[in-house]
């Protein structure tokens, strides 16, 4: 018996993950998200008729892995499965997409809910039958609450890594890989052709650029993404520096409230716990008006300023040579923080920053690296497919598998399947 593994997203590109596995009457849609480029448009993934579909399963809830899912709740009723905690968010996700993105979207609330009621959240390592496919959730490492998915059908299994990270941080603990076992492995490879420094230096280097910053009178803005590094960021500062004045605007307040409710998803949840109590979240205009003007750390959405809260005070910070703007996620091509990384400024033809800029690598996607000791630590493993990838950085991923491990690995586009 064989496996079909059709990928209708994330084929040669990041974003829009959405990868179909079809086989013995089961058709298990594995993530359904969006590509969030340059402006407001989402770019949805490849169609499928929900008709077909036994299960749509999430790994975790960043827009680009379930952003499109509610499109398949128009007119169907299936099952999604999730951990719980990715549920809670990305309904908020999802509401705060459909706020600034709606007029383009071809979903409302009201597919939103649909799904969520069609929602069976489940833990980690717990086993679901759906259909004739057994299926099941282990930690990936990449933010609270995402997951990995294996999946048995007859003979055949499946693991499909979603996004995953492999060392630990204060926010989550590093993938399990302990026990894995698939004759099939679809794996991410964001950053699959380089390592990210080690974590305690740049941290390191996070830290005593704010001290410096502060020490000499300016304010330092931190855009981050509200789901995943503003909390990280906020657990580094508990830690590192409980002493000094922290503002976090935005979304970040509710997710990190939603996070802090599942605590056996945290790694460190005291340090996230310490941060909420020493820590001030901003409190509408009037607050947001008066803050920048003082020395302090202010951390804010959107991560590559595409908009929230993070526009508001860079336009306010920019000039100011004492301050510095910190960025801390990746910067997508055609987006504002792109633009103040290769250009040095923040809008189109406008005028360079002379704030301080700094860039710091605080990825949760494993590197080359990790991915590579993930493909090893799979038992019994006969194929690797690799999405969520520019295609040069993919190729250098399956060239070293196919090299050193002599398994047969493939980048599909979009639209491509592949038999299992």
């Amino acid at each position: 018996m064989k496996l079909k593994v059709i990928v209708l997203g994330s084929g040669k590109e990041i974003g829009r993950s959405a990868v179909l596995v079809e086989g013995k009457g089961t058709s298990l849609l594995l993530d359904y998200g969006v590509a969030l480029g340059e402006g407001d448009e989402p770019e949805l993934p490849l169609s499928i008729a929900p008709s077909k579909l036994t299960a749509l399963i999430v790994t975790h809830a960043h827009l680009d892995h379930v952003g499109a899912a509610p499109l398949l709740y128009i007119s169907g009723k299936i099952p999604t499965i999730m951990t719980p905690l990715t549920r809670d968010i990305s309904e908020l996700m999802i509401e705060d997409m459909l706020k600034i993105s709606g007029y383009y979207l071809p979903f409302e609330h009201l597919e939103l809910r649909n799904m969520l009621e069609n929602t069976k959240p489940i833990g980690y390592y717990k086993e679901l039958e759906l259909n004739n496919a057994r299926v099941q959730l282990i930690s990936s490492g990449h933010i609270p609450g995402s997951a990995m998915v294996k999946i048995i059908i007859g003979e055949r299994s499946l693991i499909y890594t979603g996004d995953v990270n492999t060392i630990d941080t204060r926010l989550v603990s590093s993938a399990d890989t302990s026990n894995l076992e698939a004759d099939t492995l679809i794996i991410e490879g964001t950053y699959a052709d380089v390592d990210h420094p080690e974590r305690p230096m740049i941290e390191k280097k996070f830290i005593d650029t704010i001290v410096e910053i502060l020490e000499d009178g300016g304010t330092v803005l931190v855009p981050a993404f509200s789901l995943g590094r503003s909390q990280e960021v906020l657990a580094l500062l508990a830690e590192k520096l409980p002493y000094i004045t922290v503002y976090y605007d935005g979304m970040v307040r509710r997710i990190t409230e939603i996070m802090l409710s599942y605590k056996n998803y945290l790694n460190k949840p005291d340090l996230l716990e310490k941060a909420v109590k020493i820590f001030e979240p901003v409190r509408g205009w009037d607050m947001r008006k008066k803050i920048w003007k003082e020395p302090c750390v202010i951390v804010a959405p959107a991560g590559m300023l595409k908009g929230g809260p993070s526009l508001y005070y860079i336009k306010r910070l920019w000039s100011g040579r004492n301050n510095a703007i910190i960025l801390v996620s990746f910067q997508a091509p055609g987006t504002p923080g792109r633009m103040l990384i290769e250009e040095g400024t923040f809008m189109e033809k406008g005028p360079r920053i002379t704030a301080r800029l700094e860039w710091f690598d605080f990825s949760s996607h494993a590197g080359f690296s990790g991915l590579f000791n993930i493909v090893k630590r799979v038992k019994n493993l006969e194929k690797v497919i690799i999405v969520h990838a520019e295609e040069s950085s993919a190729n250098y991923l399956a060239t070293k598998i196919r090299e050193e491990l002599g398994v047969d690995t493939y980048i599909p586009e979009n639209g491509q399947s592949i038999e299992i």
